[in-house]
């Protein structure tokens, strides 16, 4: 199963609309998760019509979307933890593992995404797999285009990041 990581889009404050390349990955996945901050209904609507299904949480530029703030999706036996990351750089890491913890599974791998701070991470924390995929539009602070294609089969997870 080809899953997308995506998050801060922040169409249109910050970039004009999403790069075709996202778009065709997005259109390529078979599940989609987006760790927030699309900063429109139109980015959302978009992005919502372009996956084939489709995990979400609003991040704080979201919050005329009522999305949830954490959203798990069980997925080729990984369970993946979903959210924002919203608040101060200082503890980011360990306050993501905090919420990826609360809503871990028992019987299978356990990952978490996150985003807002706009910059690719692969790490362990607490014994949790995070992954933030950066800005699929290289919306400042970015320095580029980026989100992540992981492959999950039977609880295993490959992970690659997509740069623009």
């Amino acid at each position: 199963m080809q899953v997308v990581l995506a998050s801060d889009t922040h169409v249109k404050s910050r970039a004009p609309e999403l790069p075709a390349w996202v778009r065709e990955a997005l259109r390529a996945a078979d599940h989609v998760v987006h760790a927030g901050d699309f900063d429109s209904r139109p980015a959302y609507e978009e992005i919502r019509e372009l996956a084939a299904d489709l995990t979400a949480v609003g991040g704080n530029m979201d919050r005329a979307l009522d999305l949830p703030a954490v959203a798990t999706a069980d997925l080729g036996g990984v369970r993946f933890v979903v959210t924002h990351g919203t608040g101060p750089d200082e503890g980011y890491r360990q306050r993501v593992a905090e919420t990826v913890a609360d809503r871990a599974a028992a019987d299978r791998p356990t990952v978490g995404v996150s985003g807002h701070t706009h910059q690719v991470l692969d790490v362990r924390v607490d014994g949790y797999h995070l992954l933030n995929p950066g800005s699929a539009t290289g919306a400042w602070p970015a320095q580029e285009a980026s989100l992540m294609v992981a492959e999950v089969d039977g609880g295993d997870l490959d992970v690659e990041v997509r740069r623009g």
